[in-house]
């Protein structure tokens, strides 16, 4: 079976709020003292993603 990417557009604002609620996501799991290895996974897949620029182009319909 084949893994579905999906691919999302942040600005620098937006990406690092997903990192903070991740990160706070992560410091609740430890302190209820469940596992956090789904979590840091997708953390590291966030911190560790390559920035590329595109073009937006608005069209009036």
């Amino acid at each position: 079976m084949r893994d579905e990417k999906s691919y999302i557009a942040l600005d620098d604002f937006e990406h690092r709020i997903v990192v903070d609620c991740m990160n706070e996501m992560r410091n609740n799991l430890i302190a209820n003292g469940k596992y956090t290895d789904a979590v840091d996974e997708v953390l590291l897949k966030i911190i560790d993603a390559k920035q590329k620029k595109f073009k937006v182009i608005y069209k009036e319909a």
